[in-house]
């Protein structure tokens, strides 16, 4: 049985961020890679060891796991993995962690799947750490936009709207 926690009347910020409007959070600028199906921008919410962390969302409104269409969640899956092999080759990490979260005992707080693509380093800490109080500086966060953007549109031949 499929439940909505999305209050009435939710403006969802991923939503926003898609149509092009900047929230004070999260801008455009953040967006790193986009196609119809799926999109990926710079996190404006960072762990102490893990800065510049990803996240994959789909381009249509479906707010978890169990609500999203199969081909939709293939399109985020294959961005997924885009997005960790572009972090592992522009962060000069020693790795790569994925996480998603469904419904609000499963930590959800955004009512929009999304799945987080953390790069990680030895001893980082990452599953025992809180994020860090705020949100990112948008200049901040450009440092590790621009490496992604970057390796999207030289490295793999992807750019933001193409795939």
């Amino acid at each position: 049985m499929e439940t909505s926690h999305e209050p009435p009347g939710y403006h969802c910020p991923f939503c926003n961020l898609l149509a092009g409007h900047s929230d004070g959070v999260a801008n455009v600028e953040d967006i790193v890679h986009r196609d119809g199906h799926a999109a990926a921008f710079v996190s404006p919410r960072w762990w102490p060891n893990n800065r510049g962390h990803v996240l994959v969302v789909p381009t249509g409104h479906h707010e978890n796991l169990y609500s999203i269409p199969a081909d939709a969640y293939a399109a985020v899956g294959d961005l997924v993995r885009e997005v960790a092999v572009a972090i592992r080759a522009t962060y000069g990490c020693d790795g790569v962690s994925t996480r998603q979260h469904n419904e609000p005992s499963g930590n959800q707080d955004v009512w929009h799947l999304h799945v987080h693509v953390f790069p990680r380093y030895e001893g980082d800490r990452l599953y025992s750490s809180n994020p860090l109080p705020g949100w990112a500086d948008a200049a901040e966060r450009q440092v590790f936009a621009e490496r992604l953007r970057s390796y999207f549109t030289s490295s793999s031949g992807f750019s933001i709207g193409a795939r």
